[in-house]
């Protein structure tokens, strides 16, 4: 089969199409003829060293048909979307024709969707849905303030909550990205310079919960942005890796005040976090409706894997980008 594989760990140009033998699929495993795959940002990060020793085979999502299911629960020729489970990590991911994942960690679909729409959906949508209704609890009616909006894992979450019956408050560094977030049905977008926790006073404004996609370098801020009992979460690490300097519970963290972390990577498909709590095929829907934005902005072929990487890196894309098989 062919397969992208990253020859050394560096820039988007270490991204290399090779042959490597076809994949056979264990028990509690599932071979997927893979039509389609999202980018996302954990794979360049993968790429470049930033998390150690990893695959050869980047990829940690696809949407494609069943190979081969030797439980026999899937037929041969399922439409089905598969995230996780390790891809990319620690078994070969979905950069390839062919890629055996856990069973959990497959769900079969039922869209007439595009291939790239599919594609483009599973990681950010299963995320974003997790930590809103798992971490955050949200209601219809509370004031949600997504933390690094403009990315498409933040854009899935604007999407979400707004669909939910949320007032949604977005952040971007880019003043210019404001009519994007707003036609997502963000209510309100704050200019994040650092510091949303005195802008959010100074504005009169009243946040219930924060989906925090920035990280760390803000973790303190997104802490004191919140209300009283308001509740923040993080799941992203745009700002970079580093850990808080010095946190102290006591004097970081504000009485009331509920902090909690969702590692999709880690647990998604797990008996804690099945897949089965994520409505895929009623969010597939909503996306074939219009009512949610999911649509790839940017749809590469497998050849161009070094430009779509080099585009997701430069920021270039103001959404979820995939890449079709021919």
């Amino acid at each position: 089969m062919k397969a992208i594989v990253i020859s050394a760990h560096g820039g988007p140009e270490v991204l290399t199409v090779t042959e490597l033998p076809d994949p056979v699929a264990a028990t509690g495993e599932v071979l997927i003829r893979v039509k389609a795959f999202g980018l996302n940002h954990a794979e360049a990060y993968m790429r470049s060293g930033a998390w150690g020793q990893v695959a050869a085979v980047p990829g940690i999502e696809c949407a494609g048909l069943v190979e081969a299911d030797p439980s026999g629960e899937l037929p041969v020729g399922t439409k089905v979307v598969a995230i996780l489970g390790g891809m990319g990590r620690t078994r070969n991911g979905s950069y390839a024709e062919l890629v055996t994942v856990p069973a959990t960690n497959v769900v079969a679909v039922d869209s007439p969707l595009p291939w790239a729409d599919l594609a483009a959906v599973p990681e950010v949508y299963a995320t974003a849905y997790s930590a809103l209704h798992g971490n955050l609890a949200l209601k219809a009616g509370e004031t949600l303030l997504v933390r690094g909006a403009t990315s498409s894992l933040g854009q899935a979450a604007v999407n979400l909550a707004v669909h939910h019956g949320a007032t949604v408050l977005a952040t971007t560094r880019n003043p210019a990205h404001t009519p994007l977030l707003k036609e997502l049905g963000a209510s309100d977008v704050l200019i994040d310079d650092g510091g949303l926790a005195s802008e959010v006073e100074r504005r009169g404004l009243s946040v219930d919960a924060l989906l925090d996609i920035v990280g760390n370098t803000v973790l303190r801020d997104s802490l004191g942005t919140v209300g009283p009992r308001g509740r923040v979460c993080q799941i992203g690490f745009l700002g970079g890796f580093s850990p808080v300097a010095d946190f102290d519970p006591i004097a970081d963290l504000p009485s009331g005040v509920q902090l909690s972390f969702f590692g999709s990577a880690f647990v998604l498909g797990t008996a804690a976090f099945p897949l089965s709590d994520v409505p895929l095929d009623e969010i597939y829907a909503q996306v074939e409706a219009g009512s949610l934005r999911a649509r790839p902005t940017r749809i590469f072929r497998f050849d161009e894997i070094v430009e779509a990487h080099r585009v997701m890196e430069a920021g270039q894309a103001l959404g979820k980008m995939a890449v079709v098989l021919d």
